[in-house]
């Protein structure tokens, strides 16, 4: 566990950096276009492989962490012996939807690999690229949802950042 918690966290590092690298090419192709009219035929597909990218390899981390989206009002006002289960179910959940989307994923990333297909851009990158991000991504949410889940039943599971003790905001 210790080894994916650190392979988690090397990944959510990584998706820092391709939104940067992101925000930088945008930022470089604006300059580009409209200041020396001179447009690159790169920036905008790789920034989007970078968002694609970064944004799938950060679930996993946003996961443990407790920074995604939760509708918790009803599930606050329970008792914890209630809610880590609830908890763990919700993880559970997560986890079979993550082993779908690894399973369809991983055929749409395998039949464009073996089709040699290609984005149709000026760039023509590879659509696999951009396509094994989704298996992988999932995958990765897959096992932490597995982590969490079992966090929740041995009552190690973890508060939002936000929420204080009795769910009121900090």
């Amino acid at each position: 566990m210790q080894i994916f918690n650190k392979l988690v966290r090397v990944m959510a590092w990584l998706s820092a950096f391709l939104f940067v690298a992101a925000g930088v090419m945008l930022t470089y192709e604006v300059v580009a276009r409209y200041f020396f009219t001179k447009p690159t035929i790169w920036a905008a597909e790789l920034s989007q492989l970078c968002l694609i990218w970064g944004s799938l390899l950060a679930m996993a981390w946003a996961l443990g962490e407790r920074r995604h989206i939760a509708v918790d009002a009803v599930v606050n006002l329970l008792s914890p012996k209630v809610r880590r289960w609830t908890d763990a179910g919700a993880m559970l959940f997560v986890a079979w939807l993550s082993a779908m989307v690894v399973w369809k994923g991983g055929d749409i990333f395998l039949d464009s690999f073996e089709r040699g297909r290609t984005t149709g851009s000026m760039l023509d990158l590879p659509s696999w690229v951009a396509e094994l991000s989704v298996p992988f991504g999932f995958a990765m949410l897959f096992v932490q949802a597995l982590f969490e889940a079992a966090r929740a039943v041995g009552g190690h599971g973890r508060e939002p950042d936000h929420i204080a003790e009795g769910g009121h905001f900090e």
